[in-house]
């Protein structure tokens, strides 16, 4: 059987995007799925607007995914000699001809058209020039385009889309197009299909925005004498308001990096770009590896869009709510030794990393991340909310201060009680925490939840999170105590 070759060709004018991320997730996952091979290749002949710092980006990102390609990464300018010359084959091959219409008289071509309220199709001008006259031009010193002859008649490029199905397209609906600008450089639609031939390509899958290009470029690989490529087209990714996402409309909410910034484990957000216009028969959501390899195949993938839900306006959930779902599911279901480079990364990053942390203080660490995560979305969690558990400091949320502790002004003389009480234990355990709060309650007569409720906010600046006691051995007997006889400063 023919080895299966898949690649993903980003143009380096920019981030990654979250298009751009689905459409190497597709391929890697058809590439591993099949034993076949993905090939990188940075499609930057557009100096104007490729740079390697989006090149650089755009590979950062990639391996951030966890997203492995088994060739390159090739750079598509340095093949444009190959892109030249298979215009110039396709010329003597009588596939191309050169055309000297000057844009003037495109335009008023144009012009004659929209008169006419017809659809502007070029009408061959040049394809009927003789050998004579196409010497005389060339003498004189005109420029000229290179257009592919496309035939004429009745008949039609027909092709089976793997996930569109049959599509046709008449020659007659097709122009004479250029594949080679006045200036000597290749359209996108040349390079792309040369390029695919000299990698093997045997899957093009891309998104649905390439589908007009694909009778084109069957042309070009007819005429060029090439086997044609299995094509399947992606349905679009938009917004909720149903605008296709792009840099420019939408920023950096719709880029890898961003995500990457923003606490979502790789894994998470590859799961889950991997859902947007694809799905199992079972509907599952959650996929391990393995099982998303296994899972996958290209009739998953639906002709609907996909929906990327941007939320500008909402600080917390920045995303798509499904995004946050599935990365909290893995926060807080993965061994906790496998997150632990990603909170290491976030408080190596706030300046609040102990390097005790990863020597004798490991076990106090691992627990303590195992405990406050289980209210946590993203790793950013970890130096916002979790900010009390790895410093000093940290801030009183207003809310819990006012409910929690001024409005129980008991607390004032409660507090330091509390503290020589939970000092004098031997034995520090969320058990022995429980008893002392619990009987100091009675003693007292106050709703333990008095109790409970004002020492969160004191020890940890917040009016909710885990079992209390649990977070008591996690800030450890030292600074409860501490952070105990402090909280009287705030009467």
């Amino acid at each position: 059987m023919e080895e299966v070759r898949t690649r993903f060709p980003p143009s380096p004018s920019g981030y990654l995007h979250i298009g751009g991320a689905r459409t190497a997730i597709f391929n890697w996952l058809f590439a591993q799925k099949t034993g076949g091979k993905l090939i990188l290749r940075i499609e930057d002949t557009d100096a104007e607007r490729s740079s390697e710092e989006s090149i650089r980006g755009i590979i950062e990102s990639l391996k951030w995914l966890s997203i492995t390609w088994d060739e390159g990464p090739y750079f598509q300018s340095q093949f444009i000699n190959e892109h030249v010359a298979a215009a110039q084959k396709l010329i003597q091959l009588g596939h191309a001809y050169k055309c000297f219409c000057t844009k003037e008289e495109l335009d008023k071509k144009r012009e004659e058209a929209r008169k006419k309220k017809s659809a502007l199709q070029y009408d061959g001008t040049c394809r009927r020039l003789t050998s004579e006259e196409i010497s005389k031009k060339e003498a004189a010193g005109m420029p000229y385009t290179v257009r592919l002859k496309v035939p004429r008649g009745k008949g039609s490029v027909l092709f089976e889309d793997m996930v569109y199905g049959f599509i046709e397209k008449k020659y007659e609906d097709i122009e004479d197009f250029v594949i080679v600008r006045s200036n000597g450089r290749p359209l996108y639609v040349l390079s792309n299909a040369v390029d695919d031939i000299r990698d093997r390509i045997t899957h093009v899958i891309r998104g649905q925005d390439g589908l007009a290009n694909t009778p084109k470029q069957i042309l070009i690989y007819r005429a060029l004498g090439a086997p044609i490529p299995r094509f399947a087209h992606m349905s679009l990714t938009l917004d909720p308001k149903k605008a296709k996402i792009s840099k420019r409309t939408h920023g950096e909410l719709v880029a890898v990096h961003f995500y990457k910034e923003h606490g979502f484990l790789p894994w998470a957000f590859v799961n889950y770009l991997a859902l947007l216009g694809w799905s199992t028969s079972d509907s599952r959501e959650i996929f391990s590896k393995e099982d998303l390899i296994e899972a996958f195949s290209l009739e998953g993938i639906s002709r609907a869009n996909a929906i990327f839900d941007v939320r500008k306006d909402d600080p917390k959930f920045f995303t798509d709510p499904k995004a946050i779902s599935i990365n909290t599911h893995y926060l807080r279901n993965l061994p906790v030794e496998e997150i632990e480079p990603y909170v290491r990364a976030e408080l190596e990053k706030a300046g609040m990393w102990d390097p005790d942390f990863e020597g004798m203080k490991r076990d106090w660490f691992l627990h303590t991340v195992d405990v406050i995560r289980s209210r946590y979305h993203v790793t950013t969690d970890f130096v916002t909310l979790g900010r009390p558990y790895f410093s000093e400091d940290y801030p009183v949320e207003p809310k819990a201060l006012e409910k929690n502790i001024l409005k129980h002004e008991g607390l004032k003389a409660w507090f330091p009680i509390l503290a020589d009480r939970l000092e004098a234990l031997k034995t520090f355990t969320a058990e022995e925490a429980e008893h002392v709060i619990r009987e100091m309650a009675e003693e007292f007569e106050i709703k333990a939840g008095i109790l409970i409720n004002g020492i969160r906010a004191a020890v940890t600046g917040l009016a909710k999170g885990p079992g209390l006691f649990d977070v008591l051995i996690a800030v450890g007997q030292r600074r409860v105590v501490e952070r105990l006889r402090k909280a009287v400063t705030f009467f």
